[in-house]
């Protein structure tokens, strides 16, 4: 009888040791979800080199110091200030960071800063003359040309960069002759097409292609 009581009782203590560490594993799981992150931030990596860096951005030299690693949005929103290109998908996607480089229309998430140094990068915040809106950031207010407006900039620098394209004859998918006298002519499949590398998540694509269409019989150009 001694022998099975303390059998039992050695079963007893097996299952309540057990419970306790069930319980603690728990615990620490718990703890570990909910305290905030200890993460650094892209400056403060330890052992991380940093680059010494200048920009040309809207017509003025702008000195950074950032990790190689930095992306040109990266670096235009968290290091020098300018916010309006947007990060969507940060995968190229959905055009919302489009600038334009040496007057090429890029997605500045998929870019390097470094690989930038000595380039002309227009955002758009140096679409505009002081107060005087450049023509297509005019034509989209006129033509509600956006919604939620997230995508807009990205819109607008993609369509300062189709005008340029059109104007020296680059053809599209969807150019029927690129022989015809004149050069491309713009119509709306040309437009939707050029565009597609823009998305708007609104559906504001009417009042877009309409804003494109006006603003290049704009007789101040782009």
């Amino acid at each position: 009888m001694g022998f099975r009581l303390r059998r039992r009782r050695f079963g007893q203590l097996m299952l309540i040791s057990a419970i306790f560490s069930a319980v603690g594993n728990w615990a620490t799981k718990v703890f570990a979800q909910t305290r905030p992150p200890s993460s650094p931030s892209v400056r403060t990596i330890p052992g991380t080199d940093t680059v010494d860096l200048t920009l040309r951005v809207n017509g003025t030299a702008r000195a950074v110091k950032i990790e190689p690693r930095v992306t040109l949005l990266d670096a235009l929103r968290e290091y020098i200030g300018l916010t309006g290109s947007k990060k969507g998908c940060d995968h190229g996607q959905c055009g919302a960071c489009t600038v334009l480089v040496n007057g090429r229309r890029i997605n500045s998430c998929l870019t390097l800063a470094l690989m930038h140094e000595g380039d002309e990068i227009t955002t758009i915040e140096g679409l505009a003359k002081g107060d005087a809106l450049h023509p297509l950031q005019a034509a989209f207010i006129k033509h509600d040309g956006f919604q939620c407006g997230y995508c807009t900039p990205g819109q607008i620098c993609s369509a300062v960069a189709l005008l340029d394209e059109v104007a020296t004859g680059t053809a599209s998918a969807v150019t029927a002759d690129v022989r015809q006298t004149g050069g491309v002519k713009l119509t709306d499949a040309e437009i939707r097409e050029r565009m597609s590398g823009n998305i708007c998540r609104c559906g504001a694509y009417p009042g877009i292609v309409a804003a494109i269409r006006e603003a290049s019989a704009s007789p101040r150009g782009v």
